[in-house]
């Protein structure tokens, strides 16, 4: 089953190729050992309200979701070896290739549709 996003309010396609990260390792683990991220690829961390690029090789774009699909915070570039703060409102949070949110205009407040 192929899960795909979707930034309903500024009507915009995040990914298409969606990995979903639902257990503590896989979420322990969620990008490191990969060698990049394509453009249309995005990884679902639930549940999630933190993460890190810890060893990564490359940035990411984040964003912490509540459980109503509303954006709480996005992050640009987040560069490796950096960890963000706690956002107590997130439910999850969806790892994007780097410059996906300025390419989409993603922002807080923005609706999101995972199908």
């Amino acid at each position: 089953m192929k899960i795909k996003i979707i930034n309903l309010t500024k009507n915009q396609v995040l990914a298409e190729d969606v990995l979903l990260s639902t257990s503590f390792l896989k979420r322990l683990k969620g990008l490191l050992g990969y060698e990049s991220f394509e453009e249309n690829h995005a990884m679902i961390l639930r549940p999630a309200n933190s993460v890190h690029t810890f060893f990564m090789r490359f940035p990411i774009d984040v964003l912490f979701v509540d459980r109503n699909n509303i954006v709480v915070k996005a992050v640009s570039n987040m560069g490796p070896f950096k960890i963000t703060r706690i956002y107590f409102k997130s439910a999850f949070v969806i790892e994007l290739h780097a410059g996906m949110l300025n390419a989409t205009q993603t922002a807080e407040g923005d609706y999101l549709q995972i199908q």
